[in-house]
């Protein structure tokens, strides 16, 4: 077997614990750790341009081209395992160990990696503390003066098996992070629900963020309660032109967390902030609010509703038009009126509909095929009841992203439904946003635009009826026109789950409009955000394919195809709603240079 010496950054990371956690439950830890690896490891490996030289288990060798991408890339997990492990007990987490060394190794024919260089990397990682990085003096030194960390100085440490001893650094995420220190100089990651975030400029309307109201029943089956009189209001504020509201997705972020309401201003840039708690029992309801300016922490108002359970849409009403009247004395009682959404004939009728959105959002096809039921029963119960045909029409939509049905039949569901919400109340804009993207699906990209436009104009804070209408009007051939609309996203949902998407589809149309270094930048950020989807990996590797850098091009077609392994071009032509041909082709021709097949 022949090898060769080379200098190589070498990563060295494994899971703390992982006997203990295994015996617990090994069937639950190995399928957390695929899922992690998935959508969270490889594809920032990936991004940062890493090679998994070995697994072992329950960790990993990773050889990078420099220690900068080796430390972006081992900040970037563990900044994302906090978020992951937030709310989890601590017998149940993932905690990483991490240590970068750059050094001499000998690499084998087979690409296996051997030497000192693979020894110290693997003892740092040992002598690291859970959730940190350690780094070797010669690691570090690469490092100092290119990226802004705070790290600890270990001094000399003996490692072992290691003939002399070696200076060590320690870089510890979680502590650092609580502190603001750590801050990558290039690319840095958007602002997370656990971390730090830098002020964003408030808009000229008054702006407001819901967070989800807390279940206070003691019965977990009342979350989709709790989380349907946060959504219900956070929609009646939405229609209220006057006011700039963070959209639910951000919102639901800091859903089981107790942050500082202040910092939570901060990171979505709004001057209020609206909490609190639901309890139901029986046929009573109590209903509290209270309404917090954020730069100063003060409460401007407090109330707590007792009612009926009837009575829950006018308790709805009456919060909002309190917010109103606090937040803005001048806006007329036309604006109030048009806040109120249309209401369902029988409370068991929105009941059954809440419970559909609650599944909606988890997005697994148990959670989908669950969503569609109650939405059914919706409709049995009220049969005028618009929002349960757009839930039902939502639902076929990401069945068919998840490939979960026919996809012939799911489309035809999902136009069916969604015309049905229209034409029985289209002037709710989250209707019309279902009729968009069911149409986007079909490629009936005109029908589409105009209704997304309509959603917007009738909610101008509605952040996924924005990232929709970017969508429909990139594959239509107007990728400039996109632009805006997906920044406007961004800026109403910076804590989306689906964040990534946001950038995807801003990617997208810098692909279409010939801007591939920035094509590559969107789409690499996308990659370093949760609930990473093939589609990411596509442009990507397109993007690359057209500037020529074909090694970087053919690793994305990996990372793609680990995501969906029968893929070709055809897929992709079938799959992807381009109604375009010039942007077609530009998708297309760039993956079979990056070596996709036909």
């Amino acid at each position: 077997m022949s090898e060769s010496r080379k200098l190589a950054a070498i990563l060295a990371a494994d899971v703390v614990g992982y006997s203990r956690l295994a015996g617990a439950d090994e069937d639950r830890i190995l399928a957390r750790l695929r899922a992690l690896r998935s959508d969270l490891i490889d594809p920032t490996i990936a991004v940062h341009h890493g090679r998994v030289v070995k697994r072992t288990g329950d960790g990993a060798l990773v050889e990078f081209r420099s220690v900068v991408d080796a430390v972006r890339c081992a900040i970037e997990v563990q900044t994302a395992m906090l978020e992951r492990n937030a709310g989890v007990t601590l017998d149940r987490r993932i905690e990483f160990r991490i240590g970068i060394h750059i050094g001499d190794v000998v690499e084998e024919s087979d690409g296996d990696l051997m030497g000192d260089g693979v020894n110290i990397a693997a003892r740092l990682e040992g002598v690291a503390a859970p959730g940190a990085i350690c780094l070797s003096e010669d690691a570090y030194r690469q490092v100092r003066s290119r990226l802004d960390l705070l790290v600890n100085d270990l001094g000399q440490t003996k490692l072992k098996n290691i003939a002399e001893p070696m200076r060590i650094y320690s870089l510890e995420v979680g502590a650092s992070a609580k502190a603001g220190a750590i801050t990558p100089l290039a690319t840095p990651a958007r602002p997370t629900a656990t971390s730090p975030a830098a002020p964003i400029e408030l808009p000229e309307k008054p702006s407001i963020a819901v967070l989800p109201f807390t279940n206070m029943s003691g019965d977990p089956e009342q979350e989709y309660f709790a989380d349907g009189v946060t959504e219900d209001l956070i929609t009646a504020l939405s229609r209220i032109r006057w006011f700039f509201v963070i959209a639910r997705n951000s919102c639901f972020a800091y859903k089981g967390k107790s942050p500082d309401i202040r910092a939570v201003a901060r990171e979505l840039g709004v001057a209020y902030v609206l909490e609190g708690s639901v309890r139901k029992a029986g046929n009573r309801v109590r209903v509290t609010a209270q309404l917090i300016e954020g730069a100063s922490g003060n409460h401007v108002w407090a109330q707590r509703y007792d009612r009926d359970l009837e009575d829950i849409f006018t308790v709805q009403d009456e919060i909002t038009t309190t917010l109103v009247g606090a937040i803005e004395p001048e806006l007329g009682r036309a604006d109030r009126e048009r806040a109120r959404a249309k209401r369902p004939d029988d409370l068991r009728a929105w009941d059954f509909c809440q419970r559909g959105f609650w599944h909606i959002y988890r997005r697994t096809e148990a959670d989908l095929a669950q969503a569609q039921h109650f939405f059914r029963q919706a409709i049995e119960v009220d049969s005028g009841l618009a929002r349960a045909y757009a839930g039902a029409g939502e639902a076929c939509f990401f069945q068919i992203i998840g490939g979960y049905v026919d996809t012939v039949d799911a489309k035809a569901n999902a136009l069916r439904f969604a015309g049905r919400a229209v034409e029985l109340d289209g002037q709710d804009a989250f209707n019309r946003y279902a009729l968009g993207r069911a149409l986007t699906m079909v490629r009936r990209h005109d029908a589409a635009i105009f209704e997304l436009r309509k959603a917007t104009e009738l909610d101008p804070s509605f952040a996924q009826a924005h990232y929709a209408l970017g969508m429909a009007l990139s594959t239509s051939g107007h990728p400039e026109q996109a632009l805006p609309h997906i920044d406007i996203a961004m800026r109403l949902s910076p804590q989306d789950a689906y964040y990534g998407q946001f950038l995807l589809r801003k990617a997208e149309a810098c692909l279409f409009l010939g801007r591939l270094d920035d094509a590559v930048e969107w789409a690499e950020r996308s990659l370093r955000e949760p609930n990473v989807q093939w589609s990411r990996w596509a442009i990507l590797s397109a993007a690359q394919a057209h500037l020529g850098r074909m090694d970087e091009a053919q690793r994305s077609v990996d990372g793609l195809r680990a995501l969906r392994p029968d893929i070709d071009l055809a897929f992709v032509r079938d799959y992807w709603p381009i109604a375009d041909v010039g942007a077609l082709d530009c998708l297309v021709e760039g993956l079979r240079k990056a070596g996709l097949p036909d």
